[in-house]
């Protein structure tokens, strides 16, 4: 449900966004802004600034921003509506009741009696852990050294030997043998009926990003199987659309995300110190898997089992990535099998290191193929270079694929031009990449700035007018909402003197017209270009009217492109021209 933008708009005025951040981020006050470090990216240095003027916040280090609804969306990972009740039980506003069909209201009770049922089993298991039922699950978390404070956090529980304690506990709840059933903690059949779907197992609780517990995972005490025995898919509980721990890991406040194997792999690392692992569900990693990353951060590092299963499994998850457009490395766990191992024989500051060396995904994918070759026999390493030209052809990207074919070449010691020329004829014959064309200078081809010194006087403009709406009046007949060429920009405009023309100035309500999280980020970006420091009035003076009048050249220009036959095009190009040399005469001045 979306609520009337009126009461979305008192919601947001009466949560100021400053006092909202400080709950999450210490900020400082520095002139008219406060800064503080960014919640979104890990960063030493303050580049995080929230105005309470505009109502807004930006990163300048990776590009966050919006107003206090994206906020609470990008940190909580909350969907609009979920935001917009966060804050307004914050500020006391009263929300309309959501009125659902009987359908809706059906499926959404069946859910949540279903996430009552788990959160009741997590709770009977952590309770069973520390009792004398539990002593022997107990005995073997702490054999694999994990502290009281660490089994706490994750929950961790254990399903005494009796298969229907559990059920016995449930049915005292007043729930049915359906819903328990449905819930994936018991199971049926004709010999046993109705019984405990876990037992003599240490369990851990499985939790969604908003730590709700939706399944679990049981490991068996003694030699029977399976080992591990995972709840089944239910209403709550999609494997492929969860990570374990990530409901930690996502608040972490890396820039990556650590993708093991296993549960006991995650535990060991966040006892350590790495808060930032987290693991798939039993299952081979998936694209929703990947998706579902792809929220938080844009660079995951494998830290998968380092024996055949292991190596198969990131590269396999190397694609995924790969796919969902995030970047992925690889932490060579050598000599021991996993993170979990390797934190009790090395610890954690080696594993930092371990992190910081992490290997290319792209070069670990090179180096585990370059194993089926000798490269000693002239023709298997001639047929090695062959495979590495078409891994090269995969990257679409002109630039990227350069990038890879100068260090493949380097580390491999093949001649550059021999290995373009194979990667050429690659790309020709099966049409993945177009061949690479060098520059006659051997220098890489410059960016092409004029468009983007368009964009940033238009940007810049914007940004000068939202820190100082008082300028507006003065401008106002110079520059009009069409002459921003950039589509979003234009209608950031349209709104913003639509506004300020009524003696209205809100960006921050700007912000919340735009559903697309990438677009908020843009106008947000919009708002917060920095200005050069200008110390005398007269230097800032000369600055304003330079940018006005290169928006409006350059707006002349666009529309005098465009003419021909459209007469709005024409129309705008005689304006722009009236209006370009009456702003050569004119002299714009800050005073009051």
């Amino acid at each position: 449900m979306y609520y009337p933008d009126e009461l979305v708009e008192e919601v947001r005025m009466k949560n100021d966004i400053v006092d909202v951040i400080s709950g999450y981020v210490r900020l400082q006050k520095k002139g008219a802004n406060h800064f503080g470090l960014c919640p979104f990216h890990n960063e030493k240095s303050p580049s995080f600034s929230v105005s309470g003027g505009k109502q807004m916040y930006y990163c300048f280090g990776c590009g966050a921003g919006g107003n206090v609804f994206t906020f609470i969306m990008e940190y909580e990972n909350y969907s609009f509506p979920e935001a917009v009740k966060l804050l307004a039980d914050r500020a006391g506003v009263d929300l309309p009741e959501i009125e659902y069909s009987d359908e809706v209201k059906k499926k959404e009770g069946k859910k949540a009696k279903l996430l009552e049922i788990n959160k009741e089993a997590a709770k009977y298991f952590y309770y069973q852990l520390r009792s004398g039922r539990g002593e022997r699950g107990y005995r073997y978390l702490l054999e694999r050294q994990l502290d009281e404070e660490t089994m706490k956090k994750f929950g961790l529980g254990f399903a005494s030997v009796s298969s229907n304690d559990l059920i016995q506990y449930l049915h005292s709840k007043g729930y049915a043998d359906d819903l328990i059933l449905e819930a994936g903690v018991a199971s049926f059949d004709e010999k046993s009926g109705l019984h405990d779907k876990f037992w003599n197992r240490v369990m851990f609780p499985i939790q969604d990003i908003n730590h709700r517990v939706i399944g679990f995972g049981g490991r068996v005490m003694g030699d029977a199987k399976p080992k591990y025995l995972n709840s089944p898919e239910t209403v709550i509980f999609d494997k492929s659309r969860n990570l374990y721990g990530l409901n930690f890991a996502r608040t972490s406040r890396q820039n990556h995300i650590i993708l093991c194997e296993g549960y006991m792999d995650v535990i060991a690392m966040h006892q350590s110190g790495f808060t930032q692992a987290s693991a798939s569900l039993g299952t081979a990693f998936t694209i929703g898997q990947a998706n579902l990353l792809k929220r938080y951060v844009k660079e995951v590092l494998l830290a998968y089992d380092s024996d055949g299963a292991g190596t198969n499994a990131a590269l396999r998850a190397i694609g995924i990535l790969k796919e969902a457009g995030i970047s992925g490395r690889v932490i060579n766990m050598e000599p021991y099998k996993d993170p979990d191992e390797f934190m009790k024989n090395l610890g954690a500051e080696e594993f930092r290191k371990r992190i910081e060396k992490a290997e290319n995904s792209f070069f670990f994918e090179l180096r585990m193929m370059e194993r089926e070759y000798d490269l000693k026999d002239p023709e298997s390493k001639t047929r090695f270079h062959r495979e590495i030209a078409k891994k090269l052809c995969g990257f679409p990207e002109e630039v990227e694929r350069e990038n890879y074919l100068e260090a493949v070449a380097e580390k491999y010691r093949i001649g550059f031009e021999n290995l373009r020329k194979l990667v050429a004829a690659y790309a020709a014959q099966t049409g993945l990449a177009r061949p690479i064309t060098r520059p006659l200078s051997g220098l890489a081809e410059r960016k092409n700035t004029p468009e983007e010194n368009r964009k940033k006087a238009q940007r810049l403009l914007i940004t000068w007018i939202t820190d100082e709406p008082e300028i507006y009046p003065k401008i106002a007949k110079y520059i009009a909402a069409e002459d921003f060429t950039e589509e979003l920009y234009r209608k950031v405009a349209d709104k913003l003197f639509a506004g300020l023309s009524k003696g209205e100035f809100n960006p921050a309500a700007l912000i919340s017209m735009f559903s697309d999280e990438e677009e908020q980020r843009q106008v947000a970006a919009l708002f917060n270009t920095k200005l050069e420091e200008l110390q005398t009035k007269q230097e800032r003076e000369k600055a304003l009217h330079d940018i006005i009048y290169t928006v409006k050249r350059n707006s002349y220009e666009y529309y005098s492109g465009r003419m021909g036959a459209d007469v709005e095009a024409l129309n705008q190009v005689i304006a722009g021209k009236k209006a370009l040399e009456e702003l050569s005469k004119t002299h714009i001045s800050l005073d009051e």
